[in-house]
């Protein structure tokens, strides 16, 4: 629309901060519904489908999947939680859970008058920094220690449905892995091998 002088024109800045707000709030609903389904006292949450039949599950990626999803913000949710899936196999629900967090914070920042582009901005700081503490941290595993491998497999099967076979599956996963590796690069798995 434009204004009373000729060459100006009027923005109207509302409807941007509304979609935004939408998204935002969209995004976190669909992080909360699964934030209690985490951990080891998750609640078990019911979805009934189009066709349907009802699915009882306390995994996040599964109830990800099957929810049917239309906000684009919130699809992209579902869309990072299958992206965590793929690259690590683990912490699909974490993944959308933090980032339900910090899509909150955003909106808090937001409705003090911070600007969008100040909040990305930190956002890739914070990243980058957090990434750092990371690898400051981290402890190398070497590749040809079977029993730290063991461990580390172990941890990670705690949070599963198999934990109690733990025990039996974290020697075998690791045994399937080193025979399958690269030793030129065994940072790296293909999982389709496994």
């Amino acid at each position: 629309a434009t204004s009373g002088k000729k060459g100006e024109t009027f923005r109207d800045d509302s409807r941007k901060v509304e979609v935004r707000i939408s998204n935002i709030e969209a995004a976190k609903a669909l992080s909360d519904a699964v934030r209690t389904s985490l951990g080891p006292r998750g609640m078990d949450k019911m979805v009934k489908q189009a066709d349907g039949e009802v699915i009882i599950t306390n995994d996040g990626a599964t109830i990800l999947d099957k929810v049917k999803v239309v906000h684009p913000a919130a699809k992209m949710l579902v869309e990072l939680s299958k992206s965590q899936d793929v690259n690590a196999g683990d912490g699909t629900t974490s993944v959308v859970v933090v980032c339900g967090s910090l899509l909150k914070k955003c909106l808090e920042l937001l409705n003090k008058g911070v600007h969008p582009t100040v909040i990305s901005d930190s956002m890739g700081k914070a990243c980058k920094k957090a990434a750092e503490i990371l690898e400051e941290m981290a402890t190398p595993v070497n590749i040809q220690d079977r029993e730290a491998l063991i461990r580390a497999a172990t941890t990670s099967l705690s949070s599963k449905v198999v934990s109690q076979y733990a025990s039996l599956l974290a020697p075998m996963a690791v045994d399937t892995v080193l025979k399958v590796i690269n030793p030129e690069n065994p940072n790296r798995v293909d999982l389709r091998d496994i």
